[in-house]
């Protein structure tokens, strides 16, 4: 997990924003639809709606990351007025607003959508706005890869209306270049229509990812962040904003300089940065609040897995793949991969950053360096360390590479070289292409395991550790998000909770995995493990959907199919596999047995993370519809639409007394989501500290229990073990003496001891407060 434990120097640690709950803003849930759960989202106990992100995006964007329009708010989302009466609500029911932005690229998959790129398009260097994009003008026109792979795509070319139009896509014509044949006047502009394919390999622009229709701006140029940020920081000026959520920092020039220019411009707001921390990484001493809580994520996840079965599982995966590569090997292999082709354009061009040196050998001694780097980025002084880790790794890889790693390496350590300002770029797309969106799902060895801000290559999580983690973040970054999931993740946090319960199951589940797939072979056994976690994880799941995420997964994937060359005689076995799960009603019976038989542990683990996610430093974020129990997997599977109505009739319920089972509508989580964040916003003074509290007895190692200065947690974890040893047969947890109540089943305690078979005899968290204060968050 990332190291957090020294002091802050620079954390601004606001204190405003006690919760949030993400809301995916997009054109079929408007402002409109969201000023609709203000009272839904203070009834729940949250202080700040956070949002999507709120410009005007690519026309029909589902996501709001496509900025077009940095002066205006989306239309399709209502607009500006629509906006101001979501404040106007906000304000009625007492919650504040955290909002996201995203400052590292813009939207350009419908050039006529985006005033500053179409102007660049029509007039080239001489645009006004060509200082905003990060563009190469010195190898020529500007390549846009959105031709069919055919050699006649120009012959598609037509002029209409003054505007060069391919198929459904606008360009525009220079002035004075509207005279002869569309392929005629396409060879006079600024812009050069390409081949798709060779976008990867030859664009001229920086771009999110390998993401072409998203490129990168050059917020580090003062006019270029003053003209993308006036919209945002009118807002923050109005006080309609209490925090920002800062999108890819990773993908900055100079992600230090942009976020000391924000927070200058916005310095009493809540600022979070969505940086993914590596094991063992320290957060820079950024002048932040935190991050989006990926690190929390990994910690709390990790806190209900059996460490214990990780031989069994290695064991298990190397017989049903027949690999015996090591994690650390896929992940060089894969974050090669994705240097040298998916980011082939980023790599020739920090290579002719060195032009003293062969080309050819930079490029890859470059990829060999970014493969090798341990963490997303570097930055100074840590940045250092880890450069020197890379090179290390990358002479022991490639020993002939030795003269050209230390020439490249000495460019990287110079702080004034322009190599040094860019590799960073491309070594965090590198890591985000390689690792999230390759080897996640190569690697199926223990699929919970694989999620942004995790590793696969630590097992679990023991309480121990979980502990020095809370208290030192809590040292350092107190205000820095907490999370289960978000737009991002790999799974949903209760898919996550459920794969946990196979982690004590080791045995059982590899009977049950490999008798199912040697009924139902496919090609890929790598793919198939990871398929059948994923189900086992979601069931019961509509079958749309899992073909949906298997086809996804696959192509990510890129072993025996991809998104550039799909292998269709592949996906259609693959899609096959789907179809038997549903239509073979032996096979359907034994997974729906086999669920039905670890769900109500999944339950459990599912209350006990929630809980302490709530509960531990920090300020929670709960992603929308995870009140109850969700079964989402990547998105955009966890975009759907939630239905609010069921959730208000449910706590509506609970606010009348109701104490629901552990059962399959989720009340029970709704109840331990609605209770925490109540309390935690009706008295903060409760959570101002972080305690271990240790439980004394023959099953202490199954309780997770802390105090937050006045609010003590407890959860379950690892209950099958638990309930295979006889239960808690005793084991006892330490009291102040004064009365406490908990304020999941109204039950009050006192003394110096507190048993729990008793405490957790309903449910498997408990959250226990001051009896006085418990009344206010009932």
């Amino acid at each position: 997990m990332p190291d957090t434990s020294r002091p802050p120097e620079t954390a601004v640690a606001t204190s405003r924003v006690g919760s949030t709950y993400r809301v995916q803003v997009r054109p079929g849930f408007d402002l409109d639809a969201t000023a609709g759960l203000t009272d839904w989202l203070a009834d729940l106990g949250v202080t700040h709606l956070y949002s999507a992100p709120l410009l005007a995006a690519c026309p029909g964007s589902q996501h709001g990351y496509d900025v077009v329009d940095h002066r205006s708010v989306n239309p399709e989302l209502g607009g500006e007025a629509a906006r101001q009466r979501l404040v106007r609500a906000l304000r009625a029911a007492g919650l504040g607003l955290v909002v996201d932005i995203v400052p590292n690229h813009a939207g350009v998959a419908q050039p006529a959508a985006n005033p500053a790129w179409w102007d660049v398009l029509r007039r080239g260097r001489e645009s006004a706005y060509a200082a905003w994009f990060d563009i190469d003008w010195d190898r020529g026109r500007l390549l846009l890869p959105v031709l069919a792979d055919s050699p006649d795509a120009l012959d598609d070319l037509k002029i209409v209306d003054g505007e060069l139009r391919y198929h459904e896509h606008r360009f525009p014509m220079a002035d004075g270049t509207g005279e002869g044949t569309p392929r005629q006047v396409h060879d006079r502009q600024h812009y050069e229509l390409v081949n798709w394919r060779r976008g990867d390999g030859e664009l001229t622009y920086r771009r999110f990812f390998a993401v072409s229709d998203l490129a990168g701006l050059r917020v580090e140029d003062p006019a270029v962040f003053d003209a993308t940020h006036v919209e945002i920081l009118r807002w923050v000026a109005a006080g309609h904003v209490d925090g920002i959520r800062v999108d890819h920092p990773d993908g900055l020039r100079d992600p230090a300089g942009y976020l000391a220019r924000l927070r200058a411009a916005a310095p009493d707001t809540w600022l979070i940065v969505e940086k993914v921390l590596e094991y063992g990484e320290e957060l820079p001493e950024w002048p932040v609040d935190g991050t989006t809580g990926y690190d929390a994520l990994a910690a709390v996840c990790g806190l209900f897995v059996d460490s214990d079965a990780e031989d069994d599982f290695t064991t298990l995966d190397g017989r049903l793949t027949g690999r015996h590569t090591s994690w650390q090997d896929l992940v060089h292999d894969t974050k090669r991969q994705a240097a040298t082709r998916l980011l082939a354009a980023e790599l020739t061009r920090l290579a002719a950053l060195a032009p003293e040196l062969d080309a050819e050998v930079t490029r890859d001694a470059l990829a060999e360096l970014a493969a090798c780097f341990p963490v997303y980025r570097g930055y100074p002084p840590e940045g250092a360390r880890h450069l020197a880790a890379a090179r290390a790794e990358a002479g022991r890889r490639r020993p002939d590479l030795a003269a050209t790693l230390d020439a490249v390496t000495a460019h990287l350590r110079d702080p004034g070289h322009e190599l040094a300002a860019r590799f960073p770029q491309l070594s965090g797309a590198v890591m985000a292409k390689g690792v999230e969106d390759t080897a996640y799902y190569r690697w199926s060895r223990f699929v919970a395991l694989n999620e942004v801000g995790g590793s696969p290559a630590h097992f679990g999580v023991p309480p121990e550790r979980f502990h020095r983690f809370v208290a030192a973040r809590h040292a350092r970054w107190p205000a820095s998000m907490t999370t289960l999931s978000t737009h991002d993740t790999k799974r949903g946090e209760d898919v996550r909770a459920r794969l946990a319960v196979l982690s004590e199951l080791p045995g059982r589940w590899a009977e049950t995995v490999s008798r199912w797939m040697s009924r139902a072979p496919l090609a890929d056994p790598a793919l198939a493990h990871l398929l059948w976690q994923s189900t086992v994880g979601a069931w019961p799941i509509e079958r749309q959907r899992l073909h949906a995420y298997a086809e996804k997964a696959a192509r990510e994937a890129s072993t025996s199919t991809s998104w550039a060359d799909p292998d269709l005689a592949f996906e259609h076995q693959m899609h096959a596999l789907v179809d038997r799960m549903y239509d073979d009603p032996e096979l359907r019976a034994e997974i729906t047995a086999f669920v039905d038989e670890i769900t109500p542990a999944g339950w459990s683990n599912s209350l006990g993370q929630k809980l302490v996610q709530l509960a531990m430093p920090g300020v929670p974020d709960t992603y929308q519809g995870t009140e109850l129990w969700e079964n989402s997997l990547v998105d955009p599977d966890n975009r759907r639409p939630v239905d609010f109505a069921v959730r208000r009739g449910l706590l509506a319920r609970l606010d009348a007394g109701w104490r629901p089972e552990v059962a399959a509508d989720g009340a029970a989580k709704l109840l331990v989501v609605s209770r925490t964040l109540r309390l935690r916003r009706d008295h903060p003074e409760l959570f101002t500290g972080y305690r271990p509290v240790p439980a004394h007895g023959p099953a202490g190692a199954h309780a997770v229990a802390f105090d937050r200065g006045g609010a003590l947690a407890v959860a379950t974890r690892l209950p099958l073990r638990l309930a295979r040893a006889g239960g808690w047969r005793g084991t006892r947890l330490p009291m102040s003496g004064n009365s406490v109540t908990d304020v999941f089943t109204g039950r009050t305690y006192s003394g110096a001891e507190l048993l729990l078979d008793d405490l957790l005899d309903t449910y498997p968290v408990a959250l226990l407060a001051p009896t006085d204060s418990v009344e206010d968050a009932a």
